[in-house]
């Protein structure tokens, strides 16, 4: 039998294989149980209503029972009742992937809604993946400029590095993401919006990110509206995408605003199928889930997905749950101070309780030390802040808090950036030389 004969022969197979129907038989919260049907968590299935010109809706499989299976639909569940025909569906979950993508606007599962027409005809990857092998993974050794100042200088990222970005609401992690998505060396940046209000979705394209931004960037959306599951499909989505890049050898910016909704979404689908709440009402499942997300970007054998992870913090608490099992998964923090943002300070990084754990190993001796010089002479300066408050300090007393003093307008020169300009990561270094430079003697 010819190739091309024997792949009719498998689609006639496939064609008269009986079809597997199931019915539900009860819907509460955000989940449906199903009987009749024997599937593996992550199978799809399609719900067909009874009403005449229903439009049938697409599921997960997110629990099994012995007789029962338990989906949580990817649409609304408005219209769905007791007997309605459940079908499994033998696709494979796809997400797009190629450079066609770039500039396009996706949804949580894939599917545009730019409204540019149809994407590229290409053949889909698999959004289940598993994360590189550690002991296959290459090093992080070279550094990646952000365009940002004082993210390039004071914590210097690696390529291939995680990092996230720790701050409560409104204090500019959209706005620096869409910075680095403008500077970033990267061959490509890959945005995931999960949780994000509709309204601000074309005001980050648009007004944030703009067509410089967007023309080398793939954006997937699922704003607070959608399904749990879509908003957590939209993670792995975008995480996958970036992978295929990686794959074919390009170093890849990977930002997510925010990894909290992700796990607020988790915690949804977790709570809906019966798992325990646990801290805080997060159920276990949700900080494996984090994990496995997490762990699928960084170096791999060729190739990089160098991850940016906005946390959104409750209460401006920055060892609430979410934020301290995050941070001891990736490879640094990054913390935006509310105080600093009101100030007018942007970007409004407090740099000394930021870090990152590989800038040791991507940057110079000489990078390093003016970097060490900068950061004593700013902690200098706040350690003794209470006594500059109230007059009570003596010049002389202290050499790095009158460097402080005397340079005060240059240091906050340096750790200010407009939101439309970008310093290379050289020129960057250069502006750090020069302002410890004029320190003089602490050299």
């Amino acid at each position: 039998m010819t190739g091309q004969g024997a792949g009719r022969f498998a689609a006639a197979l496939r064609a008269a294989a009986p079809q597997r129907v199931g019915v539900v038989s009860s819907v509460v919260g955000l989940s449906a149980e199903v009987r009749g049907l024997r599937c593996a968590v992550g199978d799809l299935v399609c719900l067909s209503g009874r009403t005449p010109g229903a439009r049938p809706i697409d599921a997960e499989v997110v629990a099994v029972g012995w007789d029962t299976v338990k989906i949580m639909p990817l649409g609304p569940l408005a219209g769905l009742a007791q007997g309605d025909l459940v079908h499994a569906k033998t696709d494979p979950v796809l997400v797009p992937t190629g450079r066609g993508l770039l500039g396009r606007v996706l949804d949580g599962l894939g599917r545009p809604i730019d409204g540019l027409g149809p994407l590229p005809a290409n053949i889909g990857v698999p959004v289940a993946n598993s994360a590189p092998n550690s002991m296959e993974r290459a090093r992080i050794s070279t550094p990646l400029s952000t365009g940002v100042r004082v993210m390039d200088t004071l914590t210097t990222v690696g390529r291939g590095q995680r990092m996230g970005l720790f701050a409560g609401s409104g204090v500019g992690k959209s706005s620096l993401l869409s910075m680095i998505a403008r500077g970033t060396e990267a061959d490509v940046s890959v945005i995931a919006l999960v949780g994000e209000r509709g309204r601000e979705v074309r005001e980050f394209l648009e007004d944030d990110l703009g067509p410089e931004g967007l023309a080398r960037s793939i954006v997937v959306v699922a704003t607070s509206d959608e399904p749990a599951l879509v908003r957590l499909r939209a993670a792995f989505t975008a995480t996958r995408i970036a992978e295929s890049f990686r794959d074919a050898g390009a170093d890849v910016m990977l930002m997510m605003d925010s990894l909290t909704r992700v796990a607020m979404a988790q915690r949804e689908i977790g709570l809906s199928v019966g798992e325990p709440p646990a801290t805080r009402g997060y159920p276990p499942s949700t900080f494996s889930v984090l994990a496995r997300l997490l762990e699928r970007a960084g170096t791999d054998k060729i190739g990089s997905v160098t991850g940016m992870y906005t946390v959104l913090v409750d209460g401006d608490d920055h060892n609430e749950p979410i934020a301290d099992a995050v941070r001891s998964i990736l490879d640094g923090h990054i913390v935006l101070d509310r105080k600093l943002a009101v100030a007018g300070h942007f970007p409004s990084i407090d740099a000394l309780a930021s870090i990152s754990r590989v800038a040791s190993k991507v940057c110079t001796a000489e990078q390093k030390h003016d970097a060490a010089t900068l950061r004593r002479v700013m902690a200098a300066r706040r350690a003794a802040q209470d006594l500059i408050d109230v007059g009570a300090y003596q010049g002389g007393s202290n050499p790095l808090v009158d460097a402080a003093l005397a340079h005060s307008g240059a240091i906050d020169g340096f750790l200010q950036q407009n939101l439309d300009h970008q310093v290379p990561g050289e020129l960057a270094w250069n502006d750090l030389h020069s302002l410890v430079t004029s320190f003089g003697g602490l050299q």
